[in-house]
């Protein structure tokens, strides 16, 4: 894999964490909230261990099921993409 691929898969999933630990925080305290939307799309775009780290460790959004099932789903399409590109590559 590309280096810089893994630079930005340790970047967003660093960025995704801290994103759900911010909205953890607000939910507390009953302040403005990040939109579902927003914590979402941040594990489409490669966020995904992020999310999970967040989801199962932190304990944030844990009874969403869009969440709890959601993400998963998005890691393992992730992971299936890039089987199926790997598969592609030409072999060196």
């Amino acid at each position: 894999m590309p280096q810089i691929l893994l630079y930005y898969l340790l970047a967003i999933n660093v960025i995704t964490l801290t994103v759900y630990i911010i909205d953890k925080i607000k939910a507390k305290m009953h302040a403005w909230r990040i939109p579902e939307a927003t914590l979402l799309s941040l594990a489409a775009i490669g966020g995904s261990i992020g999310a999970l780290i967040a989801i199962f460790i932190v304990r944030h959004k844990s009874q969403h099921l869009k969440f709890r099932y959601g993400v998963p789903a998005i890691l393992l399409a992730q992971l299936a993409l890039i089987v199926w590109i790997w598969e592609k590559l030409p072999m060196k």
